[in-house]
């Protein structure tokens, strides 16, 4: 029987924030199912032109969800039960874009979001740009601890690291976002607006993400 040490290593950074995921929902509700479609269509027309004008590029917007529904109210009827009757459709479309950290840039966008005509939610989340570097600074992070506990178990032990066995990493989806922050819909920020693009202040925090890898050795 093979002699083995297996231990798993965990890789801990912190990382600062390069890039805002700004994230936007428009919805709206309509007798007819075509005219659901084109309202979708026309709301989203607009949206890219919104976003073109306060400085960003309308192919970077892009789809999360989207779907047409039928949608229903209750009511009490003569007799005061609980009845449900059709409304019409409803047309959900989740979206988002992201662009370089920049609070003027930002306040434009929400400037020119505030002023178009779709009124949407919107939160913004904080990530990176260059994901791939970090999940590797990441893994490779999660090696070294695993070789540091298994030469400290060695000698502890009193025997020698021999060469590894395994190794055994999920690879997983590591998700590197700040927690979003709820910015609600043009026309709250409507009912504050100044003719001029919003002065924007908003210092994002660092984003703390850790990953783990199991390592198999030999000992002699």
């Amino acid at each position: 029987m093979d002699r083995i040490i297996k231990v798993t290593g965990k890789g801990k950074i912190s990382v600062k924030p390069d890039t805002i995921k700004l994230n936007i929902e428009a919805e709206g509700v309509y007798k007819e199912y075509e005219q659901a479609v084109k309202k979708s269509t026309e709301a989203t027309c607009i949206l890219r032109e919104t976003l073109e004008k306060a400085g960003l590029k309308a192919e970077d917007l892009k789809t999360v969800h989207f779907d047409i529904d039928s949608e229903y109210e209750s009511y009490r009827d003569k007799n005061d039960d609980y009845r449900s009757r059709f409304v019409g459709y409803k047309y959900t479309h989740s979206m988002y874009i992201q662009f370089l950290s920049d609070n003027k840039q930002l306040g434009r966008v929400l400037y020119e979001l505030a002023h178009c005509n779709v009124n949407v939610e919107f939160s913004i989340c904080y990530t990176v740009k260059d994901a791939d570097a970090v999940k590797n600074e990441l893994l490779g992070k999660a090696v070294e601890d695993s070789k540091v506990k298994a030469n400290v178990l060695a000698k502890a032990a009193g025997v020698s690291l021999g060469e590894i066995k395994s190794i055994d990493y999920s690879w997983g989806e590591i998700k590197i976002f700040s927690k979003p922050l709820n910015l609600g819909s043009c026309d709250m920020l409507l009912a504050e607006a100044e003719p001029k693009p919003y002065d924007i202040d908003i210092e994002a925090d660092d984003i703390d993400v850790q990953d783990t890898v199991t390592i198999v050795w030999e000992i002699k």
